[in-house]
């Protein structure tokens, strides 16, 4: 398996555990796509993508629609997209997403957490050069094409890496290269089952058990935070 892959499936474990998480997670990306990119997923890759994301992972249809509802509702509160960074104890670099509708509360949050577990926050782009920015496509497979020939068509649209896992493939591309991979996927009948941005760290602290215990302590204080969407370090799992 790949190093970005192998990441990938340990750190999702524990927060994809939890349905509300999800839900909760999964709408405000929609909210965010809607506000953006419009209402009709006909037109708009992203929401329709999310969409179809929110159908496997079994999000009530009513749920989907209130969070497209509150994107053109003058009266709903707007999420911000806030990237916070910073190190945790022994050197952890961490990256927190947030979507939030008060910046004031959320770095608040987000710093006082850093603190209370030997940690700090730091500046915007800080530790950008410890992780690699990527889009993760998950998807079908889908009879007569293998995984070799797939890799070998998907180069050309920036994919880097591909892992299957239970019926299902794994992309993983350049950031940059979202559009052109979801492109080709529709366009050749692939059932796309989520698309997502990922954190994949360059390179990892190798620490003792007692030492991932309390970063685990640190970690779960953000993933607890309402206006955390996702929590990238550079541990080894």
């Amino acid at each position: 398996m790949g190093r970005a892959f192998e990441y990938r499936k340990e750190r999702k474990m524990k927060r994809w555990g939890n349905m509300s998480r999800v839900f909760t997670k999964i709408g405000k990306e929609i909210t965010i796509a809607t506000k953006e990119g419009g209402s009709d997923p006909d037109t708009n890759p992203r929401l329709r993508v999310l969409m179809q994301q929110a159908k496997k992972e079994n999000m009530p249809k009513d749920t989907v629609e209130r969070a497209i509802k509150k994107a053109t509702d003058r009266d709903a509160s707007d999420y911000k997209q806030v990237v916070y960074e910073g190190y945790g104890p022994f050197g952890v670099a961490i990256v927190v997403e947030t979507a939030t509708d008060n910046t004031t509360r959320t770095v608040a949050n987000v710093r006082s957490y850093f603190n209370k577990y030997g940690g700090s926050l730091g500046t915007t782009g800080s530790l950008e050069f410890l992780f690699d920015h990527k889009c993760v496509f998950k998807i079908a497979e889908k009879e007569g094409v293998s995984l070799e020939d797939l890799e070998l068509e998907l180069i050309d649209f920036g994919v880097d890496e591909v892992e299957a896992d239970e019926n299902e493939i794994y992309l993983y591309g350049e950031f940059k290269s979202y559009s052109e991979i979801q492109s080709y996927l529709e366009s050749n009948g692939f059932e796309i089952h989520s698309a997502e941005f990922e954190r994949i760290p360059t390179d990892t602290k190798v620490l003792d058990e007692e030492q991932k215990a309390q970063i685990e302590k640190l970690l779960e204080k953000f993933e607890e935070d309402d206006d955390v969407q996702n929590v990238f370090h550079n541990m080894e799992m």
